[in-house]
């Protein structure tokens, strides 16, 4: 794998960071603005929103750019975003920057994604998404748990600003590794070749790959998102214990993302249907076990691996069923991971307003996957792909 991929995953580190730390933050948020603990975690659902809307449309605007200047401009509104999400004393213009910032985060990856294709050969996009999810991944890891260290030991106006000056070495890593137009890039005018590329939604393989893929994500993220309180009201844990879960989610998702990645590009059948029934299993076990709290720590580190090599190796099919989507195809593709990140947070707020109690989330990820199941196992043969197309089959 190129250097220059690694560096763009640096900033999708960066965003990953921005995006999860709130998992860690949303009591102290909720406690410092006075709202509810459900309202400050939709901060998560309005981060993916923005990245629902931005990844189509900022990738319509950068692709006529050359791609070291969409990446840099996107990044500086990144920047900006957090430095008033971090002097801010209004709940909601808090939260109008975490779209903005979901907005940017958007297009960086939807940009990133398409980059990254025209660096490897045409039959290793799966390793090449898998290098740029480790960024992604990585911040569950390193940067998340880092985050709610910070935001205890001072507060978490101050992971604002350590992402903000996270951007500064990825932007530099752009100016000096990154081709202002990589090897196949398409420099295509708006008009007909737009329309073709968005008329690859049309097709229904893409179409429900997408939808699974948003599913799992769901799943994920609705619980993610309520893990600070399931760790200190659930499992009876104290407050120090959220990093340590955080790691340990990061540190499946980074096994898990990093195996789903040797894997997606020639056997991602294996992955989904051994993987998929796992993780019901897996979210059913945390919502019955997490009174226990070596069962929560375990489970934990198992549904973070199970849930980023399911929805990595689907967000991989997408790049590969919209292979006429060159310039399109990272956005439709961060479009599917972030409708369930949305989704899924939202779903789990509502749970918890609804009165299910802090394991609400953890049932409503269960319901997501199971419904994952339903969908993707009657059309197993209509998502994988035909003998005649030019990708790798799922067919194990």
């Amino acid at each position: 794998m190129p250097l220059s991929l690694y560096l763009l995953a640096m900033a999708v580190f960066a965003m990953g960071t921005s995006e999860f730390m709130l998992a860690g933050l949303v009591p102290d948020i909720a406690t410092s603005f006075d709202v509810p603990v459900a309202l400050a975690g939709l901060l998560t659902s309005a981060f993916a929103v923005g990245m629902v809307v931005g990844a189509p449309s900022m990738a319509v605007v950068a692709r006529r750019w050359p791609a070291r200047s969409s990446l840099l401009g996107i990044l500086a509104v990144f920047v900006v975003a957090h430095v008033v999400g971090a002097v801010t004393t209004t709940f909601w213009v808090l939260f109008a920057t975490r779209v903005v910032a979901a907005l940017a985060s958007a297009g960086f990856l939807a940009v990133a994604l398409t980059t990254a294709t025209t660096l490897v050969p045409a039959n290793q996009k799966g390793r090449a998404l898998a290098v740029l999810l480790s960024g992604t991944t990585l911040a569950t890891v390193a940067g998340v748990p880092g985050g709610a260290v910070l935001g205890a030991l001072l507060d978490w106006r101050a992971t604002f600003w350590a992402v903000a000056l996270l951007c500064l070495p990825a932007a530099i890593g752009v100016v000096r590794s990154i081709p202002a137009r990589p090897p196949g890039h398409h420099d295509r005018p708006d008009g007909p070749a737009l329309r073709g590329e968005v008329a690859e939604l049309t097709k229904p393989r893409l179409v429900v790959v997408m939808v699974l893929a948003a599913l799992v994500n769901a799943a994920t993220f609705a619980t993610f998102t309520f893990l600070a309180p399931l760790v200190t009201q659930v499992a009876g844990l104290g407050e120090l214990w959220v990093p340590l879960v955080l790691v340990l989610f990061g540190a499946g998702s980074f096994v898990g993302v990093t195996v789903a990645g040797r894997l997606s590009d020639q056997r991602p059948g294996t992955v989904i249907v051994v993987g998929g029934p796992l993780l019901l299993l897996g979210w059913v076990g945390l919502a019955v076990l997490a009174v226990q709290p070596v069962a929560l720590l375990a489970l934990v580190l198992a549904q973070g691996a199970l849930s980023f090599a399911v929805g990595s190796t689907l967000v991989t099919r997408v790049l590969y069923e919209a292979p006429g989507a060159p310039t399109m195809a990272g956005s439709y593709a961060t479009a599917a991971l972030n409708l369930g990140a949305a989704g899924g947070p939202a779903l789990a707020a509502a749970a918890l307003g609804a009165g299910s109690g802090y394991l609400g989330p953890v049932w409503v990820s269960s319901v997501l996957v199971t419904l994952f199941l339903l969908v993707m196992l009657p059309l197993l043969r209509l998502i994988a792909p035909r003998v005649d197309q030019e990708v790798v089959p799922w067919a194990t």
